[in-house]
């Protein structure tokens, strides 16, 4: 079943929003945040820390959506070399400032568009120290994003259980912290991109959990 919404549906508890790069937290899951209230949200990128443009950019969003968070600076090189999942697993665990949380949201280990490995490796780390006890949550909220093999622009995924339907205002100001704050130009990726919906793959259960194990392995 599909479950569409459009407005806050009341206040959400503790949130973790886990992304590879300063951007991802706007670009697949900002319009969710900017739409409900929360107890407290706390998003970790964990690539570009050591970048003198993105990484002071990353905290000005930040404050703009109203929450903490912070930024790691694991390798996030042109070649795009697998890293090791255990230094991946380090790095969240060490930078997050708890470790339990009412609903986690992060990337697919199938990724959003053809193709950044490590959004998939995001995606894969965060469901194994879920799986392993590390990480402690009522769901996992993975973005829900295809571009028909870079055929077109990622979109949402229609068969998505979570499909979040953005007031026009509240679209626009996700796409201002894109253009503005993080500098993208009109014509780039990202602001082209920027979906004026929102989907997500839910996951509660440690057996859902391993088929998207096995879904990130074999793409």
């Amino acid at each position: 079943m599909i479950t569409k919404m459009s407005t806050a549906d009341g206040i959400v508890g503790r949130i973790g929003l886990i992304v590879a790069h300063p951007d991802d937290e706007t670009l697949w899951a900002g319009g969710s945040l900017l739409l409900n209230a929360f107890r407290d949200c706390f998003i970790l990128s964990l690539c570009r820390g050591g970048d003198p443009d993105r990484a002071p950019r990353f905290f000005r969003v930040l404050k703009e959506l109203g929450v903490e968070g912070a930024i790691a600076d694991l390798d996030d090189g042109p070649g795009q070399f697998p890293l090791p999942e255990g230094l991946i697993g380090q790095t969240i665990m060490e930078n997050l400032p708890q470790h339990a949380f009412d609903k986690i949201y992060t990337h697919s280990p199938l990724g959003e568009y053809t193709r950044h490995l490590r959004h998939e490796e995001t995606g894969r780390a965060v469901l194994n120290l879920w799986l392993s006890g590390g990480l402690k949550a009522n769901e996992i909220l993975l973005f829900a994003y295809e571009d028909g093999g870079h055929s077109y622009l990622p979109k949402p995924i229609k068969s998505a259980p979570i499909q979040v339907i953005l007031p026009e205002k509240i679209h626009q100001k996700k796409y201002g912290i894109i253009t503005e704050i993080y500098n993208f130009s009109a014509d780039s990726f990202e602001a082209k991109t920027t979906p004026l919906k929102e989907a997500f793959w839910q996951i509660k259960t440690h057996g859902e959990a391993r088929q998207w194990q096995k879904k990130g392995i074999i793409r």
